[in-house]
């Protein structure tokens, strides 16, 4: 089903919701917590789970083989239905590429009102297949509820190879930190112009799968790998620096963001997320950097892009989708903002 860009002209779908996309994720202090406190898996085969989690679970089914299971879902945050779905199902294939995998198959999760119109739950579905598609996998199912607001997202199994699999930890001192989209998601959609939120919503669309492969051609050389979503490129990387014992080194003057979304935080613009990714990172924050520097690192992001802890000497071999965000120094773990 293909959908005119003046298809649903007076369906909003922002209107239906309080918070959308990656934005409504839970505060990572919160959730740490929370996860800190359920039982570690005790199956050998599970590679990768709560103790420390990673972007997505990995379980190993044969000995070449592993599972990659993840699942993500939000209310949305732009509003036509088309756009929602593709986003959706960019963002919960992203956990699955930036664990080193490929996807293979997913399930829709999803409520709305009892009243939503029923051609743009086609439309979102639509979108999101096509999108999983792109991702390389297949939609095989799924369950839909109703829920006073509309929230969409999936379920999604990929395969790996357990000696292959990308983790958080891993960076070392003297990496390169490169990452394959632009930041500021949350900042252009509130407060750019309407070609300033074309371009992130372009962005947000476009799946990781060819920057995974781009980083497991590479072998070796890749030391640590995330995607960058809610918690903002701040989080994500202390995250890395945590789980690898390094000083993870960002500098904000350079930093690549979506048309609107630099302009958007120098004039003050600043949304629900940025305080709850403050809170997350202020004990190991240290920051020179400008008011809206630091805004656009602490900005939450919706299908954002992989970042990697490269070594310098692979730097070359990337892209041009990827560009450099700062470097991996000698620990103790910490956030460096510049």
């Amino acid at each position: 089903m293909s959908l005119a860009e003046n298809d649903f002209a007076d369906l909003k779908l922002t209107e239906w919701t309080s918070c959308g996309g990656c934005a409504a994720k839970w505060g990572a202090s919160l959730l740490t917590d929370l996860v800190r406190d359920m039982p570690a898996g005790i199956d050998p085969s599970l590679l990768v789970g709560l103790a420390p989690f990673d972007d997505a679970a990995i379980y190993q089914v044969a000995p070449d083989v592993a599972l990659v299971s993840t699942t993500d879902f939000f209310p949305p945050l732009v509003d036509h239905p088309a756009d929602f779905g593709a986003i959706a199902a960019a963002n919960a294939c992203s956990d699955v590429f930036a664990m080193g995998g490929r996807v293979v198959i997913a399930v829709n999760v999803a409520a709305f009102p009892e009243h939503f119109p029923r051609e743009a739950i086609v439309a979102i579905f639509d979108a999101a297949a096509a999108t999983v598609a792109e991702a390389g996998g297949t939609i095989a199912g799924g369950h839909t509820i109703r829920n006073p607001e509309p929230i969409f997202g999936l379920a999604v199994q990929g395969v790996v190879h357990p000696q292959r699999v990308f983790r958080k930890g891993g960076a070392s001192a003297g990496d390169v930190l490169m990452l394959s989209k632009p930041i500021g998601t949350a900042l252009a959609l509130a407060g750019g112009s309407a070609a300033d939120k074309a371009a992130a919503i372009a962005g947000m669309r476009r799946v990781n799968r060819a920057a995974s492969e781009e980083l497991q051609a590479l072998g070796e050389a890749v030391h640590a790998v995330t995607d960058v979503t809610g918690y903002g490129l701040a989080g994500h990387g202390w995250e890395v620096a945590e789980r690898s014992d390094v000083q993870v080194v960002v500098h904000t003057d350079t930093l690549v963001a979506y048309p609107g979304a630099r302009e958007a935080a120098e004039r003050g613009v600043r949304t629900g997320g940025d305080p709850r990714n403050r809170e997350y990172v202020h004990e190991h924050l240290v920051s020179t950097a400008s008011a809206a520097g630091e805004a656009l690192c602490m900005d939450p992001q919706t299908s954002g892009g992989l970042l990697a802890a490269v070594h310098p000497s692979v730097v070359d071999s990337l892209s041009a989708m990827w560009w450099r965000v700062g470097e991996v120094a000698a620990g103790p773990a910490q956030l460096v903002l510049r």
